[in-house]
């Protein structure tokens, strides 16, 4: 069951790189770790205006499984990298669930987890630029 936190806030979107092998050989047959991570995501409980997709590529091959979080027209969009699979499961939880509690997706600096302060690949502006 979704958890509602912040009802007022804009959706918030996690892109899930389905495709992401996290160094794993071409010829181990079987789910991806992005994959994997991604069905992880997917079991655990989100606030309700937190939604997990995953995706065919986020073009970030050489840093392990990556994701992607982005929301409303307010929010900062971030790509993150280096996560091993469905392990890291709930380190993501905890970093997405920061970003939707924002109105802009600034999690300050200490309150985001090592991870993403150390694998964040891409910092991407609102579409709509505070004046």
């Amino acid at each position: 069951m979704p958890i509602d936190l912040a009802p007022d806030l804009a959706p918030v979107e996690l892109l899930v790189c389905a495709t992401c092998r996290a160094g794993q050989p071409t010829e181990i047959e079987g789910p991806r770790p992005g994959a994997q991570l991604g069905a992880a995501l997917a079991e655990l409980d989100w606030p309700a205006h937190v939604t997990v997709r995953e995706v065919e590529c986020l073009s970030n091959c050489d840093s392990g499984c990556s994701i992607a979080v982005r929301g409303g027209s307010e929010r900062w969009t971030y790509v993150y990298g280096n996560f091993t699979g469905a392990d890291d499961a709930a380190l993501v939880h905890e970093g997405i669930t920061k970003y939707a509690a924002t109105a802009d997706g600034i999690v300050p600096w200490r309150e985001r987890p090592v991870h993403f302060r150390k694998n964040c690949i891409a910092r991407v502006p609102p579409l709509t630029l505070p004046e």
